[in-house]
């Protein structure tokens, strides 16, 4: 470990077995497993020592040579680059993390007549830049969003924190939803390659609608308190950051008991399978969804996306009776 070269010992005895090992069983346990030629050569990668591979040979006769020698040493070589990948995948993966959800709200605040659960769940894999927001605007409207950062890593956790905190200064102004999203796609825009998919809900309690813009997103899903639940037909726009297309805006009536869906990809897209497949069926989850939005919330995740390839952000939104 300190000289960073290896130890070829070609014949082990009893003394040196003793130091080779790590302990007095250990040294035992190799003894009994016959082993009398020992190796042990650095895990190196970008200069600096990870480790050691060691190793033991035992049935054959014939001792550790120098052609030994140079084989360990290319297999450690590239095992150390491999394992050195994997520690800086891994504080990455942490920062991205971090940073995803401290930017994420806690929890959102109980609005004015709605009851209201919300999801993240990182992918196994990469962290990308996937988000929901619940915004008041004003005695009994509420503004909804959720959004999708095309892109993994800690790039796209900082360009979702960008077009989260642009979001949440655009709805103090309480735009039209279609607006809002132009004004997005100009933010995007000026953030390099940055492309997202968005959909931004204006909830009006006093009048009993909702207004929904897309951005190049799934479209939402509207269960009613009757047990129906259907897709809601968003005009799809275009993700922001393309620019050039005008956004459309759709109302639908919101009822007392009416349940709102509002999610990212990764809850219904699976490989291998046509994502309609998981837009079926995440329809016909919510058209038996229970009195409880957390739990609706936890069983979606469990029965749609349990070991998700992809993040998952699923906001859940109920006006009360």
């Amino acid at each position: 470990m300190r000289s960073a070269r290896p130890v070829l010992v070609e014949r082990v005895d009893a003394k040196m077995m003793r130091r080779i090992a790590r302990d007095a069983r250990a040294a035992q346990t190799l003894h009994e497993a016959g082993a009398h030629s020992y190796l042990a050569v650095p895990l190196v990668a970008r200069g600096k020592v990870l480790g050691t591979l060691t190793l033991y040979r035992t049935v054959d006769e014939r001792p550790f040579d120098d052609r030994d020698r140079l084989l360990a040493s290319e297999l450690a070589a590239r095992a150390a680059i491999c394992i050195d990948n994997a520690r800086l995948y891994g504080r990455e993966r942490g920062t991205a993390l971090t940073l995803q959800r401290s930017l994420l709200p806690a929890a959102p605040a109980e609005q004015e007549g709605l009851d209201i659960a919300a999801r993240y769940r990182p992918a196994l894999s990469e962290v990308g830049g996937d988000w929901y927001d619940v915004l008041p605007l004003g005695p009994g409207r509420t503004a909804l969003v959720v959004g999708d950062v095309m892109g993994k890593g800690v790039q796209a956790a900082a360009i979702m924190g960008q077009l989260s905190t642009a979001t949440r200064a655009l709805a103090r102004l309480d735009l039209p939803p279609a607006e809002l999203l132009r004004h997005l796609d100009d933010i995007a825009g000026s953030l390099g390659d940055a492309i997202a998919t968005c959909v931004y809900a204006v909830c009006d309690l006093r009048r009993g609608t909702c207004a929904l813009s897309s951005a190049g997103h799934l479209p939402p899903v509207l269960a009613g308190a009757d047990g129906s639940a259907k897709l809601i037909d968003v005009p799809g726009g275009v993700p922001l950051g393309v620019g050039g297309v005008e956004f459309g805006t759709v109302e639908v009536d919101l009822p007392p008991g009416s349940l709102l869906a509002l999610y990212t990809d990764g809850l219904v897209e699976k490989r291998g399978e046509p994502i309609d497949t998981g837009l079926s069926t995440l329809t016909h989850l919510l058209r038996n969804a229970g009195p409880s939005l957390q739990r609706t919330s936890d069983s979606l995740l469990s029965a749609l996306s349990p070991e998700p390839d992809d993040d998952v952000a699923l906001l859940l939104v109920r006006t009360r009776a």
